[in-house]
């Protein structure tokens, strides 16, 4: 049996809570409902950004040389733009697998803009 407050660490350091911080603040009591509501949206953010970066990654790791032979994500502004770009050349010129991994990016894209 893992002590508890191992079992916290391991979970900030290795878990879900890996790279979000603790936070505290004081606000007035009606104003609490407003600050979690807004914390919420900031994680759910952030989880989407990272799963869109996870997938990029993947991507440009298998079919990088192929979908990107004229290319330049850098000169691209955001990670959305990069990953929209990317899936669309994943879906024009890669296999089955590399189409329905741009799909999946493409609506991860796009559920982000939402």
């Amino acid at each position: 049996m893992i002590p508890a407050n191992k079992r916290v660490r391991k979970y900030r350091n290795q878990g879900g809570a890996a790279d979000l911080v603790r936070v505290e603040v004081l606000i007035p009591p009606a104003a609490r409902g407003e600050i979690l509501a807004l914390a919420s949206r900031i994680r759910a953010e952030h989880r989407r950004t990272k799963e869109l970066q996870l997938l990029l990654d993947n991507a440009l790791r298998l079919y990088g040389p192929r979908i990107l032979d004229n290319v330049d994500l850098d000169r691209l502004p955001d990670l959305r733009s990069r990953a929209a770009v990317a899936a669309r050349a994943m879906i024009d010129r890669g296999d089955a697998r590399a189409f329905a991994m741009g799909k999946k990016m493409l609506d991860r894209v796009s559920a982000a803009e939402n």
